[in-house]
């Protein structure tokens, strides 16, 4: 099967799995394992931030960061269609007793023009104190789109002026900074922490890092123990990450470029999509009726999934090369016509 339902799909490398089984390990709730020791310093220091944590998802990343930051009664604000308000179970409310505030962003993107009016008074006892805001990059729901520097810039000038910080859902921001071409760095220079998956683009099994300051790290140490992410010789897991994180970012380029030539093909057999909106490796198409493209396409040994209302979703990762696209796109002819 060609399966373009998610970059989640990536097995690891074979040099992954060699890796995994030389891994030198010890106890990492004793913070004893040298290689979750190895993988958390290089991230902390590839982000230009003091310390990280190994955890088990992206999803325990995010709510073990929203549980450092903010606090029972606190108000966090996201983007409408973020991961960490649509897919993380109500984990804001659920497990920090916090209360999440989406706003309608552009394109995903929340500006400061967009933010401003949700920041919550100080001075009013009737409203939660605003005490985070979260950024999605890339954007899922927003086919992959991503913020422009500039942009980050604007937001943590307003979050600073306001005395807000910043996490980011950074799942995918390894494709942000390849399609900005620029450094992690210069992304994490805006924001107080974030939340990196392993296992989407980058190929690894399992796991995300959690980066940001010392102290903050402290606190989702001990966020990741109440949720059951202790994990012990975990160090098996993080050497397939550190191969990820080290090795697998540059060619994120070619899955960008077959998601361009996927909305290209989309475009040119009549499907209306926006091909300047196709910016990483998410290729989000509009179509009346994409449960039956779905189903088709799996008859014809593609996957894809329906995305929401009108919509379906392909996603380029490393198990996808150019005859699978030119694959996928014959049997889309061969769907649309028929």
């Amino acid at each position: 099967m060609i399966d373009l339902r998610s970059d989640t799909v990536t097995v690891p490398t074979e040099k992954m799995r060699l890796a995994m089984a030389s891994a030198q390990v010890g106890d990492d709730v004793y913070g004893e394992d040298p290689t979750v020791n190895l993988l958390e310093r290089t991230v902390a220091a590839s982000c230009g931030m003091e310390a990280a944590v190994f955890a088990a998802s992206g999803t325990m990343g995010n709510q073990a960061a929203v549980m450092a930051h903010a606090g029972r009664g606190d108000e966090i604000i996201c983007e409408e269609s973020a991961h960490v308000f649509l897919y993380e179970g109500a984990g804001i409310a659920g497990l920090t007793g916090a209360q999440a505030r989406p706003v309608k962003g552009r394109s995903g993107v929340l500006a400061p023009d967009l933010l401003e009016g949700y920041i919550r008074p100080l001075n009013d006892v009737h409203q939660p104190l605003t005490k985070l805001i979260c950024l999605e990059n890339t954007h899922n729901h927003a086919g992959g789109n991503y913020y422009r520097l500039e942009e980050l810039s604007g937001v943590a000038a307003m979050a600073r002026k306001h005395g807000i910080k910043i996490h980011m859902d950074g799942a995918r921001v390894m494709n942000a900074a390849i399609a900005l071409k620029v450094k992690l760095s210069a992304i994490t220079a805006y924001v107080d922490s974030i939340s990196i998956c392993l296992s989407k683009g980058l190929g690894a099994p399992v796991g995300a890092v959690v980066a940001g300051a010392a102290d903050f790290a402290a606190r989702v140490r001990r966020a990741r123990k109440s949720m059951g992410g202790g994990m012990r010789q975990a160090g098996i897991l993080a050497a397939a990450g550190l191969i990820a994180f080290n090795e697998m970012a540059d060619r994120l380029e070619d899955d960008h470029r077959r998601a361009r030539a996927l909305a290209a093909g989309c475009l040119a057999l009549g499907f209306d999509l926006d091909l300047a909106a196709v910016k990483t490796n998410i290729v989000i198409v509009p179509a009346a009726d994409p449960d039956r493209i779905s189903a088709a396409l799996k008859a014809e040994g593609v996957l894809a999934n329906k995305f929401g209302a009108g919509r379906f979703r392909m996603v380029t990762h490393y198990g996808i090369d150019d005859n699978a696209v030119d694959y996928t796109l014959e049997k889309l002819k061969k769907i649309k016509n028929g």
